[in-house]
């Protein structure tokens, strides 16, 4: 009964979790300069360099910051392929109200 246990335990929580990290490895070990990258903050990117264990990236022209390679969450666009974000229904702004997320307006006296 216990072998039988440690056997579903393993089908069931091990093994996908070992699957997961490798493809999130292989990813992250494929990536190159001119990859359109998020990171597992939300941080989107553009990849202009790999070294070791650090990928340079570039946030905003003129701006590059290192972040570790583990920090990679997702590729959005290899340099020269597009891949499918995928479907979230974004929320829809009715008509009049402000594209700010301010909510609240003060008058000046």
């Amino acid at each position: 009964m216990i072998a039988l246990f440690f056997a579903v335990f393993y089908f069931f929580m091990i093994r996908p979790q070992q699957k997961r990290r490798r493809e999130a490895q292989d990813m992250q070990n494929t990536l190159g300069p001119g990859d359109q990258i998020v990171t597992i903050g939300g941080l989107h990117g553009t990849v202009t360099g790999v070294a070791d264990g650090e990928v340079l990236l570039e946030i905003s022209p003129g701006v590059e910051v290192r972040f570790a390679r583990p920090a990679i969450a997702r590729v959005v666009q290899k340099s020269g392929e597009v891949i499918p974000e995928p479907d979230v229904d974004a929320p829809v702004a009715e008509a009049g109200e402000p594209e700010s997320p301010v909510t609240e307006t003060r008058k000046q006296d």
